[in-house]
This record gives structure tokens, C-alpha cells and sequence, in this order.
């Protein structure tokens, strides 16, 4: 029997989603067969509606070897795992004659230890556990649900908290879950026969397709303990992520209500004076912090040093210490121990990192209303990690809607690590950039407009001509209108001023969770969206529902981001632009994700409008727009207004 062709196997597996070919589904997925094969690298640029999920996975099961695909978002994995993946494999098992298995990974704290959940919770404040079922009264909502969990944790066969609905809280999921430090280990663990994580780690090392998350990968990369399986092949999905989200899992924060946990956790099981030093350690810490101000810190100052490394010496003696006594008098010995253990090592590890002083670092105060000042440490780029890590043994596929930022790869490229297109030297990684582009017409299907008759934003202050301008378009829209803020002010200013003035119902972010939100605006035509950062890349409105979309200013990062103005500085040292290399590049991305929540689908139409003259009037202007979907443009505020009426009008005759 001869092997079936690529076209073949995507022509099976479109038609089992009930999808529609695309030319850029086919170039792509052609494309990833090609990498794989040569165990090459690509970045691959496909805009929505092109299918991409299949772009990459038909190729991929075609190769036969082991791939991991990781995502940014819990709305991917799921859409992976629970429809794309069991239909392609159906699809395509009669053509490949042999069934892929596939699997979900992700981190241990998303599963339920059934340890914690029967035994309770290691206390803070005396020995042994607590039952904390028996100390949350029924009645509380934390009570509530940690009932619900208890009934669930038998009947659920994955243990993973997103199969569990409607979900908890952090705090309530807190209390039946652990990290993979405080996690005692299947061999040591009553329950290690039982337990969920180990269970899904078990699935992953026998499937065909691993589906995980950012985060995930990034452990997997930075940790060096590998928590992945072996494989050939690695996609990344929603790549446009993967820098932010392995920035995260390398930043490290001290605060003084995480030290004092550490100290109660570790003060019944060590002798009393390396509990004494570590609780002076601690109360120094926390006098400090309490004056502590918001911004870098390019140099450690000298209390702080000191205060960090008596924290760092005194946490070196409690780990030693916890490592050596028993008492038997402590009920289930060994869960207390490991997650003191796990919270001193933690406060070990941060200051040691913070005294040691690398130059890859960029070290910051951070204050926050509710939970007072913290101390945090980030690198300044990790460029370098995820070329090391990443491209090392395997052929890399990166794809997104937005990787081509002013018109190249580049950009987009540096920052992951690699250098300009084309470049050949031994130690540089080899890829390609390709943009199979999108199935939409955009410039007939949306207007991209810049109001350049408004003042330039300023840093803080009311824009009263900005409040006008946004009422008239979102009179014109009859609605319709995703509003996407640089700031919860901003936004929060904007819902206010425009329940004042108009009379369509405005939704605002925070006020309910997001999907109920998202689910409301979609409802009803004449309802308005307003919210900051998640809106920018989280909403998938087709329809009349979302005919306009706002933007109130580019998305610059805030001149006083500690890490992103360390990034610009370190490139401007170099001699590049560190203007364009960071804040351009921040802006590019999140300006292109937010436009592209305006056309989903084929008969989309509307506006995407910049309250922002910079667009129009500032040098970096073109490498922005060049950076958004090829909307027709137009600074014509009558020519807009008339559209969205024109557009508005439409809807309203089909019904809609």
C-alpha cells in the first residue's frame, strides 16, 4: 500500500472537523512536514481562520515520531484535546493504519493530591494537620466548595482542576493541591498508586502527541529535571506568548507575608536557634520592606544585602536542620517537613540569587494595595535560554497569528534567541519564516482608522476629546463595541463616563468573570466590552456582535516597568535601538492581537479604531501598521462614522 500523500491526510482531517480548506493551511502544514523532516526550525505566521491547529497536527502524526505541542491558553488545550485531536486521529487512522495515542501534561499544582485532600493540611501555626473541611465552616463558600471537590475527587479520573465545573478559587484549590517541591513523591506517598499527576505523567510517556502549556515548557527548560518525555518534534503554539510566559516562570519574588509562613512552617521541626535565626532574619526583612519604594534597584543597597543574606544563611541552616531531626510527636511527619522544606528552599533560592548579583538580571521593588511590598528578580532577557534550551535536539515549529512585527520575523525572532533570517554560522540556529497568510480580505472587510485630530495621550490625566470621539463611534456602531484599554483606569474611566452619556448597556472587566462577559456581549448586538490586556488577545466574538473595536492609546509599556525599561537600556548599551527592539515591539504585538479581534470569520465586517494621532503622525507609525492586518486605511472621522452606520444598518436588517 503506498503512503498517503500530506494533501491526502489535511484533505481527511478537515473534512472529519467539518472545516473548509484553505491555500494557507495547505502551505503550511506542507511547510512543518518539511522542518520535521529536516529536523529544522520555523516560525510560521497564519492568520485566523486559516486552521492552523491542523496545519500543524496532520503533518506532525504523519511523521510518527514523539511531539509535544505547547499552548499559551486553557481555551487551545482543550479545543486540542477535546475536538481537533480525537477527530484528526479518527480522520486519519484508515490512511496511517495505526491509531496515535495523544495526551494532556501540565503542571502538578493543576492536579488534586489525594494526600492533601484525605489528610489535611500541614498548619501554619502548630503542629501536625488540619482538616480543613472540619475548619471551613459549611456554610462559607470555601466550605462549599471544598465539599464539591471531595465529591468530585471521586468520581473525576483526571484530578485536573479544569475538568472541575463550575471552578474554585485559588484559595480553595490551594487547600487540596501542591507544587512538585511539596509533593512527597509516588514512592513515599500513601496515595502514589492513586495519584492524578503521576497518572498523566504515565499517559504522556506512552502517547504519540503531549499537549501542554507554556509554563510547562518552560520548567522543562529552565529546571533541567525534565518533566517532559523525550521527543523529536516541539510546537508551539500561541508563540507569540512564550516569551512573557518563560519570563514568569524565571522571576523569583520575596515578600515578607511568604517569609513569615516559611518561618511558622519551620519552627516546630528544627532546634530553636535556627528557628530564632531565621525568624530575626525575617523580621529584619520585613522592617526593610516596609519603606521600600517602587522601581529598579541597579544596585543592591547595603541594609538589603545584608538583610538577604542573613535570610539566605539562616534558610541554608533551617533546610540542614530539617533534613536531620524527626519528632515523632508531629502527626504525618513527612508532608509537614516537605512543605516547610519546600517554602524555606524557595526563600533560600531568591535571596541567594538576588546577593550573587548576576548582570542578567534586573532586580525591583514592587508595591501592591492589597498585599503590601515585594522584592523581585527577573532576567533580562531570555534570549539566550531558549536558544540554548529550546532549538538544542529537536526540530522547532513556532506558530501564531502575529509573529511578523513591522514586516519581518526578526524581530520576533531575537527575541526567542535566534538570529536574522538567513544567518549561517555552526552555533546559530537555522530557521525559516513563513507567513501563509489569512483566508479573510481584510482591506474589504475591515477599516483600520486613526483619529489624528486628537492631543497626543499624556501620561496621566482626563481625555476629554478621546471620551467624545469614543461615544460618536460607539453611537454610529449602535453598540457592537470591543473596548480595549492600556489601563484598568483608563478602562474603568471610559465605562463610567459612557453609562453617563449614552443609553446602551456597557460591560467592564472585573465586574463579572470573563467568560460570563464575554458571553453577555456576545448576546446582545447592542452591548459594549471594555476592558485591558486579557480582552487584547482573549476574545473570539464572530458576528454583529463585534463590529467595532477601540484601542485608546498604544500599548506602550509603562515607562516605569522595571524590567522592560532594564530590556531597553541593555539593548540602547549595545548600540541598538532599544526603543524599537522593546517598547516598539511590546506595542506591535499587542496592537496586532487586539486588531485581530475584529474579523473571525468570513462575513465579518467593521472598524478598528486608534485613539492614538501616533499611529498616523509619529516616525514609528508605519512599522506599527505594518504590524496589523491590511485593513483599508483612513484619519476620515466623518467617513468612519458613516461606515459603522452603513455597517450597523446591515446587521439590523438581517436581524441581528
Amino acid at each position: 500500500m503506498t503512503k498517503p500523500s500530506l494533501p491526502e491526510l489535511l484533505h481527511a482531517a478537515v473534512t472529519a472537523v467539518g472545516g473548509v480548506e484553505r491555500p494557507g493551511q495547505v502551505t503550511m502544514a506542507e511547510a512543518v512536514a518539511e522542518a520535521v523532516d529536516d529536523n529544522s526550525h520555523l516560525l510560521v505566521q497564519a492568520g485566523t481562520g486559516t486552521g492552523k491547529s491542523l496545519g500543524y497536527l496532520v503533518p506532525a502524526l504523519a511523521h510518527g515520531e514523539r511531539v509535544v505541542v505547547a499552548t499559551a491558553t486553557l481555551a487551545l488545550q482543550r479545543q486540542l484535546v477535546e475536538r481537533d485531536l480525537p477527530r484528526t486521529v479518527d480522520a486519519l487512522h484508515p490512511l496511517l493504519r495505526r491509531r496515535p495515542e495523544f495526551a494532556m501534561l501540565k503542571g502538578r499544582s493543576n492536579y488534586l493530591c489525594l494526600h492533601r485532600l484525605r489528610e489535611g493540611v500541614p498548619q501554619e501555626e502548630e503542629d501536625g494537620l488540619f482538616d480543613q473541611f472540619e475548619a471551613a465552616a459549611p456554610t462559607s463558600k470555601l466550605g462549599q466548595d471544598l465539599l464539591r471537590m471531595r465529591d468530585w475527587s471521586d468520581e473525576t479520573e483526571t484530578g485536573d482542576r479544569d475538568d472541575l465545573t463550575p471552578g474554585v478559587s485559588d484559595r480553595a484549590w490551594a487547600q487540596v493541591s501542591v507544587s512538585s517541591r511539596e509533593c512527597l513523591g509516588a514512592t513515599k506517598c500513601a496515595y502514589g498508586a492513586e495519584c492524578f499527576a503521576e497518572a498523566a505523567r504515565e499517559r504522556a510517556k506512552l502517547a504519540d502527541v503531549v499537549v501542554t502549556n507554556h509554563a510547562l515548557l518552560a520548567i522543562d527548560a529552565i529546571e533541567g529535571a525534565p518533566v517532559l518525555p523525550q521527543h523529536e518534534v516541539l510546537i508551539v503554539d500561541e508563540a507569540h506568548e512564550l516569551v512573557s510566559r518563560v519570563t514568569g516562570v524565571a522571576t523569583g519574588e520575596l515578600t515578607p507575608g511568604q517569609v513569615n509562613r516559611a518561618v511558622r512552617r519551620a519552627a516546630k521541626l528544627v532546634n530553636e536557634k535556627a528557628a530564632d535565626a531565621l525568624q530575626t532574619a525575617s523580621e529584619t526583612f520585613e522592617r526593610l520592606m516596609e519603606l521600600a519604594l517602587p522601581g529598579r534597584l541597579e544596585e543592591i543597597p547595603e541594609d538589603l544585602g545584608y538583610a538577604l543574606m542573613a535570610l539566605r544563611d539562616a534558610a541554608r541552616t533551617v533546610i540542614s536542620a530539617l533534613g536531620s531531626t524527626r519528632d515523632k510527636s508531629v502527626q504525618d511527619e513527612d508532608s509537614v517537613r516537605k512543605q516547610a522544606l519546600a517554602a524555606v528552599e524557595s526563600i533560600h533560592d531568591v535571596a541567594e540569587r538576588i546577593t550573587q548579583g548576576s548582570e542578567y538580571d534586573v532586580v525591583w521593588y514592587e508595591r501592591h494595595d492589597r498585599f503590601g511590598a515585594s522584592l523581585r528578580v527577573a532576567p533580562l532577557s531570555v534570549s539566550g535560554l531558549l536558544r540554548e534550551k529550546l532549538f538544542a535536539e529537536r526540530s522547532v515549529v513556532l506558530t501564531s497569528a502575529t509573529l511578523k512585527l513591522g514586516g519581518d520575523f526578526n524581530g520576533v525572532g531575537a527575541s526567542l534567541g535566534l538570529a536574522p533570517e538567513g544567518t549561517a554560522s555552526e552555533d546559530v540556529p537555522q530557521w525559516k519564516g513563513l507567513d501563509v497568510g489569512s483566508p479573510f480580505d481584510y482591506p474589504k472587510q475591515g477599516i483600520l482608522y486613526v483619529a489624528r485630530h486628537l492631543a497626543t495621550p499624556g501620561r496621566e490625566g482626563s481625555r476629554g476629546d478621546m471620551m467624545d470621539e469614543l461615544a460618536d463611534l460607539v453611537e454610529a456602531a449602535g453598540g457592537r463595541t470591543l473596548g480595549l484599554f492600556s489601563s484598568m483606569r483608563a478602562a474603568q474611566a471610559a465605562a463610567e463616563e459612557l453609562r453617563g452619556r449614552l443609553d446602551k448597556p456597557i460591560l467592564l472587566q472585573g465586574e463579572e468573570t470573563l467568560g460570563e462577559l464575554i458571553k453577555s456581549f456576545a448576546a446582545d448586538p447592542e452591548t459594549c466590552l471594555f476592558g485591558t490586556l486579557s480582552l487584547w488577545q482573549g476574545v473570539d466574538v464572530p458576528g454583529a456582535s463585534c463590529q467595532l473595536v477601540v484601542m485608546d492609546r498604544i500599548p506602550f509599556p509603562r515607562p516605569d516597568d522595571p524590567l522592560m525599561s532594564a530590556r531597553q537600556k541593555a539593548v540602547e548599551e549595545a548600540g541598538g535601538n532599544g526603543f524599537m527592539a522593546v517598547a516598539a515591539t511590546h506595542a506591535a504585538l499587542l496592537m496586532a492581537q487586539g486588531a485581530g479581534r475584529l474579523v473571525r470569520a468570513m462575513g465579518d465586517r467593521g472598524v478598528v479604531a486608534v485613539l492614538d494621532p501616533r499611529l498616523a503622525n509619529a516616525r514609528y507609525g508605519s512599522y506599527l501598521r505594518a504590524s496589523l492586518p491590511d485593513f483599508w486605511y483612513t484619519t476620515d472621522r466623518n467617513q468612519v462614522r458613516r461606515s459603522l452606520a452603513a455597517i450597523d444598518a446591515v446587521a439590523k436588517a438581517d436581524g441581528k
